[in-house]
């Protein structure tokens, strides 16, 4: 049964609940939500299987190297806010789903968006919606923009960098110093520069002709201008589609993990059976 659904299991609840997080915290969440989305016939997870999604190398920033106590305490604080859920009836496999729908107050594919940026931070907009459509497609970034416009309102998503190319948002699920050390750090960082269409159009004063001599240096330094404007408006450019070809590489290192997952599965349940 897939999970990916937010009427499906979950407990009632007037309003969200949500609150900041640990790192450790955020990385358990985020490979649950991951998980039941990309992956529903493995979900819910073993203690076992949500470790090995929480230290994977793909699709994760940073990546972590956790232990299964690690993971254990995290689930169990987790559970005692009510984001996650240990379900019955796997034999002696305890498993765990989360409650995110809920708890964070989202529809379908807004938990997508926050699942990506739980797993790894903040992202420009195109980096994210091309890693958000391996779970849920999402058209073009005006699409993703409504998205976040609605995840804004809620509080769950922040701007890092003013709006235009290579716009920086992330999730407000930081603890305060953490999220405090990551505003200065973007705040610290150049602005974007604008496209070359933002440009405003320069018109020549008709009533007062300069010389040729004043007017080349002028005209020169307009030149690089604009020429520096589009050579960074193409970089930012090829920055978003290298992310998005990441993100298609990251998929495919999935299966991998994804098939070592069931195998551990499968050799976990066989020991319960005493096989």
């Amino acid at each position: 049964m897939s999970e990916d659904s937010p009427d499906v299991q979950q407990p009632a609840a007037a309003a969200p609940r949500w609150k900041p997080l640990g790192a450790i915290d955020r990385r358990v969440l985020g490979v649950l939500a991951e998980k039941a989305k990309t992956t529903p016939d493995t979900y819910p997870m073993s203690l076992n299987a949500v470790c090995s999604g929480a230290n994977q190398k793909s699709n994760r920033d940073p990546v972590m190297q956790l232990e299964p106590d690690d993971v254990q305490e995290s689930l169990d604080r987790l559970r005692e806010i009510g984001a996650v859920g240990m379900v019955e009836g796997y034999g002696r496999v305890t498993k765990y789903r989360h409650y995110l729908y809920e708890w964070l107050g989202v529809e379908k594919v807004e938990l997508s968006v926050m699942t990506e940026l739980l797993l790894r931070g903040a992202q420009t907009e195109g980096e994210l919606r091309g890693r958000v459509s391996r779970m849920d497609p999402i058209s073009d970034l005006p699409a993703l923009r409504a998205l976040l416009t609605s995840l804004m309102g809620k509080g769950l998503v922040l701007p890092l960098t003013p709006e235009g190319r290579g716009h920086v948002v992330t999730h407000a699920l930081y603890p305060p110093r953490e999220l405090e050390h990551i505003k200065a750090q973007y705040s610290q960082a150049r602005p974007p520069m604008p496209s070359a269409e933002d440009q405003p159009v320069s018109r020549p004063y008709v009533a007062e002709r300069p010389s040729a001599a004043s007017h080349a240096p002028a005209a020169s330094a307009s030149a690089a201008e604009t020429g520096s404007v589009v050579v960074e408006s193409l970089r930012r450019d090829v920055e978003e589609l290298r992310a998005q070809v990441a993100s298609l590489r990251h998929e495919m290192q999935d299966v991998s993990v994804q098939q070592q997952q069931i195998i551990d599965e499968l050799r976990t349940l066989k020991d319960a059976l005493g096989g």
